[in-house]
């Protein structure tokens, strides 16, 4: 299994009622499984003490994030990043510009960090000739109080912008996911991914080949299910579905 963190385990700071025993389900049964996310606004280390502090068993080789992917593509380039300054250390390998010559403005979420002097500083850095990448590019994701702009939108300005189309390395990219299937040593057919993402977590896992399950929680909205394999309320019911 490919689990996908908010909205899928938990929003916000509330487990979803049955996640956290759905989870141990899938321990007690030895089904290999990994955490799938597109948040860039924590290193990896931060998402496992979220996930430990929330009751989920986790570990770092446990988590596949946008920033490791993104590390190993720009290794040893120059960088302008717009992303948390939280992330810069699982970009270790790669040189992060404050001046000077610039090869790649990469872009996250910097949630309210998004402003017009920042946005134009990235759009001339692309107008001079920097390649753009993209840490993921969803649309928006959901907290609390509802649904909050996501990196997406801003990486689509700058697309439109500097007539510059990004390299996404977070999901739905297959690459993404077929770096976790190598890691699982599964191939895709004998892989699902469960997610409340339409498009980054379902129809992104199909592209790949892996099965995709739609929870209808977090960012679920009825109708935009797509044609997933399967349909389920929320995790807590990712068990039976399975057998377990």
């Amino acid at each position: 299994m490919l689990i996908d963190l908010d909205g899928t385990l938990y929003v916000e700071d509330a487990p979803i009622p049955g996640a956290r025993e759905a989870l141990s389900r899938l321990e007690a049964a030895g089904v290999p499984y990994r955490y799938v996310t597109n948040t860039t606004r924590r290193p990896r280390r931060e998402v496992v003490s979220r996930l430990r502090e929330l009751g989920f068993p986790a570990r770092e080789d446990l988590v596949f994030a946008p920033a490791a992917a993104a590390n190993a593509l720009l290794a040893g380039k120059r960088c302008h990043a717009l992303v948390a300054e939280a992330l810069f250390e699982d970009l270790a390998d790669v040189v992060l510009a404050g001046t000077g010559p610039t090869e790649y403005v990469l872009v996250g979420d910097l949630g309210d960090g998004f402003d017009y002097a920042r946005l134009n500083r990235a759009f001339r850095l692309l107008m001079d000739g920097a390649g753009l990448v993209a840490l993921q590019r969803n649309r928006f994701w959901q907290e609390a109080d509802g649904p909050s702009l996501d990196a997406g939108p801003f990486v689509a300005a700058l697309e439109y912008a500097s007539g510059k189309t990004a390299t996404v390395v977070g999901k739905p990219e297959p690459a993404f996911f077929e770096a976790a299937l190598l890691d699982l040593r599964l191939e895709a057919k004998d892989v699902a991914m469960v997610g409340d993402d339409a498009e980054s977590d379902v129809a992104g896992a199909q592209r790949a080949g892996l099965r995709g399950i739609q929870v209808k929680t977090g960012k679920y909205r009825p109708g935009a299910a797509g044609e997933a394999d399967a349909e389920i309320e929320s995790i807590a019911d990712l068990p039976a579905v399975l057998g377990l």
